[in-house]
């Protein structure tokens, strides 16, 4: 995933809306086309926007997605890779968040699978499970293991995920975005301690969700 200020992906889109402006311009009457293009343009470059985050070097699970904590619970989904009494952290992005997602820790990309499904509201329980979905299976450098898992909304059709197994990251390095309302579920092990809770906004690679 690209550093510039507005994702890659959504160049495209801009591009698209620049010309429709610029057509509702020369038309007579176009104001028809121009008033919403420049709406939708306005629209889109806030959704594809790119911030710089500053994320802490001390070894902390940190947030991959902008949004709100609504779930914190055990949940033995991944329990062959975790191990039991997991936790899982689910933050809610709605189509105002920053939809560019960064990677939790310091650590290496030991599995990815994608599952196809349904699209579910993405804050109901359900869309964990139903829901189209990309999990990425992770071992931090301290060798912690945890998961992380992008999972499609209702309005939500395309999650894009640009690493693949064997990756190194690091903490707060762009890794993928899901396009508007979505979700994203992190797995962490019983022993760390969370430092956040339900209600709780959180920043992508700023906020700290455990120790």
């Amino acid at each position: 995933m690209d550093d510039t200020f507005i994702i890659r992906d959504g160049w495209r889109y801009i591009g698209f809306f620049v010309v429709l402006t610029l057509v509702g311009l020369l038309l007579p009457h176009g104001y028809f086309v121009y008033v919403p293009s420049v709406l939708l343009l306005a629209f889109v470059a806030w959704f594809f926007r790119n911030p710089e985050r500053h994320t802490p070097q001390d070894g902390h699970v940190v947030s991959p997605a902008d949004g709100t904590v609504i779930k914190i619970e055990k949940n033995g989904k991944y329990e062959q890779f975790m191990g039991k009494d997991a936790v899982c952290i689910s933050i809610f992005m709605s189509v105002f968040n920053v939809h560019v997602n960064r990677f939790p820790v310091d650590g290496r990309v030991l599995d990815k699978v994608y599952k196809p499904g349904k699209f579910h509201i993405a804050s109901v329980d359900k869309a964990s499970e139903f829901n189209e979905q990309t999990a990425l299976f992770v071992e931090d450098t301290k060798g912690g293991k945890l998961v992380v898992v992008q999972i499609a909304g209702s309005v939500a059709r395309r999650i894009v995920c640009a690493i693949d197994k064997g990756a190194e990251m690091t903490a707060g390095k762009r890794y993928g975005m899901i396009k508007l309302g979505s979700r994203l579920d992190v797995y962490v092990g019983p022993g760390r301690e969370i430092r956040v809770k339900i209600g709780d906004t959180v920043k992508a690679g700023e906020t700290i969700l455990t120790q």
